[in-house]
């Protein structure tokens, strides 16, 4: 893509115990893109972006965020940057309602301070109403309004996912990591959560790194593809590019592209 570079990944070794989960890992994603990672089980793909948002720190290499070193920030310093993370075991605060969720995702973009949060005046009280409104805009977009005072714990799996999804757009990411948000849902919720994920990138033009197993759906939707096998990455391309790579069909999709691959859980 002629875009920017957004998020560089150079190099990155990252190992547990004597296993390598990553080898020398490279690639960029460019402003604007929607960029896949797919693999087998064990690949290393959620080791990356564990790696990306800080949660990890590599043995070795480097990964920079628009100028930023994340190898080097904590990763509560990530998301004010601009980075948002959903994840494969969902990650909601269980006794609060998906309104709440939300707001608790604002909390980077709140900036009163704490005598006039609790006593709910004056500054404090409008930016409350901003942000009361960029939530109501996101549960409207996910088409959530039906269950926006429920308690998340009660949710169906689906709903919970895209609950989830929306506690990331909360934080109103410049990139976007998705870690297998499909995962576990029938035909018709993956088909929304793909829909909702274009309009993401889109309509608001929202950076996505993807990881996701349906591999017909990330041939579908991705733009580019990048593919790790045992911690290595083997190939990068286009969809189209990665569906005839001899290495890939080897090592993932099978001698026939379109049979269902195992589901996978990354490590």
């Amino acid at each position: 893509m002629d875009n920017a570079v957004y998020l560089s990944v150079e190099n990155v070794n990252l190992a547990f115990g004597g296993t390598q989960a990553l080898i020398d890992v490279s690639f960029n994603v460019s402003e604007g893109e929607l960029l896949a990672i797919i693999g087998p089980n064990g690949a290393g793909k959620t080791s990356m972006l564990n790696c990306i948002n800080s949660f990890y720190r590599p043995d070795k290499g480097r990964i920079i965020f628009k100028g930023h070193d994340l190898t080097r920030l904590s990763s509560h310093r990530v998301a004010p940057l601009g980075i948002a993370r959903t994840f494969q075991n969902i990650a909601l605060y269980t006794g609060m309602s998906v309104l709440e969720n939300l707001m608790a995702a604002r909390h980077v973009h709140m900036n009163h301070g704490m005598i006039a949060g609790a006593l709910y005046f004056g500054r404090a009280q409008k930016e409350e109403v901003e942000n009361r409104i960029v939530v109501e805009e996101i549960i409207d977009f996910l088409e959530i309004e039906h269950i926006r005072k429920a308690i998340v714990g009660a949710l169906p799996y689906g709903l919970r996912k895209r609950v989830e999804l929306g506690r990331a757009l909360a934080l109103e990411p410049k990139l976007l990591l998705l870690d297998e948000p499909m995962a576990g849902m029938n035909l018709e919720e993956k088909e929304d959560m793909a829909r909702f994920i274009l309009d993401i990138h889109e309509l608001q033009g929202t950076t996505i790194l993807l990881i996701e197993h349906d591999m017909g759906l990330v041939m579908d939707i991705a733009e580019r593809v990048i593919v790790l096998d045992f911690g290595l990455k083997i190939a990068e391309g286009t969809p189209d590019e990665i569906k005839n790579n001899p290495t890939v069909i080897q090592a993932y999709l099978g001698e026939e592209f379109g049979a269902s691959p195992p589901d996978v859980v990354s490590q």
